[in-house]
């Protein structure tokens, strides 16, 4: 009965997404998914250079970007990057646990915005030096909120997304030009950058600012005419979020030193708004904060629905996380789980911590979908080079990270390592309790 229940509902329909709804889903996701969050995080790795950072890690997501484009315009669905891991490595216990880590970075993710929305709505509603119970008040309350309306459908959430996007880009853009315009050269001085390893290292972490852009994998069901539209969505919301990120890099550690960056890790963009604005462009950046936060977070919950329905398919999951929740509801069972998951997350867990483990788990993820999609290139005429360099890119990326962590902090990079772990441990303790069979076959239903 559960398996005829999982099949007998996707949780969205096809085609109810546009181009310019998939654009603002991409660039939405993005914006709120990090560069409210980590100027701190970064410039203590990159100094004044975190603009750098920000221009590798935005060519870095433009390689993977073209990836994902070429595979989401092949084979559309709203399983997105699990579709494609069983298509590539097919149904073995390595598929598996790639399968369950990508499901791990979705909940970290999510947990990651909703905690820099609750230091931005604690410090917005409750003013500077709020207690830290509040931020994960908030941050719990807006899963919730968000929960609900992914579970009313795909086109609803296009819409709020949209308006939320308008906002935040209308602010952000604003005040990056008034910045650039106002800037002191001397605190970009090259002279004071760290050295380049340091820079390298961290776009693993600036590269966290990006990951949205796999939220439109989960989107192919869902967006008219996939073929031609899913890669200009990832084209233009990728190239406008670089260009904002790079402006926003160079205006906050153009108008604040880095030790003023650091020292307000939490509210670094809100604080580089006082000198330009005053207290005004530090509530307007806040309001603006909030707004893109919340739109992330929405972009994980949606993407949270089709993941969930996939891996239930496949038998990844059991099967009532593919259970829709009322018949006329686009939401799951496992959209529910996966809010409660990351709730839990957000309360236990600092923003520093998630957003490193975060981000190495979500690099790992991408180049294995890389090293599967050269295995099928050929289905989705996607250029052998283009994959090659991105491939070596964010391999490299994630191994100076990892080179960085490991020296800095060796307790975050434990958990790292045991977050990978886990994913293995639970998918073959799933395989074995389950019993169920795979098989990877060209419609995309993969469940014997």
């Amino acid at each position: 009965m559960a398996e005829k229940a999982i099949n007998s509902g996707t949780g969205a329909k096809t085609g109810t997404i546009s181009l310019r709804g998939a654009v603002f889903l991409g660039i939405g996701s993005m914006v709120g998914a990090g560069i409210f969050a980590l100027f701190g995080e970064a410039g203590a790795i990159a100094g004044a250079a975190v603009w750098v950072s920000f221009l590798v890690g935005g060519i870095i997501a433009l390689l993977q970007g073209y990836s994902f484009a070429k595979l989401g315009a092949r084979y559309p669905s709203s399983g997105g990057l699990i579709d494609w891991i069983v298509r590539g490595y097919g149904s073995g216990l390595f598929t598996g646990g790639v399968v369950m880590l990508g499901y791990f970075s979705v909940i970290i993710i999510t947990a990651m915005v909703a905690i820099s929305f609750g230091n931005y709505a604690a410090s917005l509603l409750l003013g500077e030096g709020a207690p830290q119970i509040w931020s994960k008040i908030l941050a719990a309350g807006i899963i919730v909120v968000l929960t609900y309306l992914n579970s009313i459908g795909a086109e609803k959430v296009a819409k709020a997304q949209t308006a939320i996007v308008t906002i935040v880009l209308v602010v952000l853009s604003g005040f990056a030009i008034a910045m650039l315009l106002q800037i002191d050269p001397s605190l970009l001085a090259p002279a004071g950058y760290p050295p380049m390893g340091n820079v390298l290292a961290s776009v693993a972490l600036t590269f966290f600012a990006y990951l949205g852009f796999g939220v439109l994998a989960f989107a192919g069901g869902d967006i008219e005419d996939p073929a031609k539209n899913m890669p200009r969505a990832m084209y233009i919301s990728l190239g406008f979020t670089m260009l904002l990120y790079v402006s926003l890099a160079i205006g906050v550690f153009g108008t604040l030193t880095v030790g003023e960056v650091v020292a307000n890790a939490d509210t670094a963009l809100a604080v580089a708004a006082l000198p330009v604005f005053g207290a005004f462009g530090y509530t307007m950046i806040s309001i603006a904060a909030v707004f893109a936060t919340t739109g992330a977070v929405n972009s994980q919950l949606y993407a949270s629905v089709g993941a969930t329905y996939a891996m239930a398919k496949d038998g990844h999951l059991p099967p009532a996380f593919g259970l829709k929740r009322r018949r006329r509801e686009g939401g799951t069972q496992g959209l529910v789980i996966t809010a409660l998951l990351s709730i839990l997350l957000a309360v236990f867990f600092d923003l520093g911590a998630i957003a490193s483990v975060g981000s190495a788990v979500a690099l790992a993820i991408y180049v294995l979908i890389t090293i599967a999609h050269l295995r099928m290139a050929r289905e989705t005429s996607a250029s052998r080079p283009i994959l090659t360099v991105a491939l070596i890119a964010t391999t490299v990326a994630i191994l100076l990270f990892c080179w960085y962590t490991l020296v800095t902090a060796p307790q975050t990079f434990v958990v790292l390592v045991l977050t990978i772990v886990l994913a293995w441990v639970v998918e073959a303790v799933w395989r074995s309790i389950s019993k169920r069979e795979l098989r990877s076959s060209e419609n995309g239903n993969h469940t014997r």
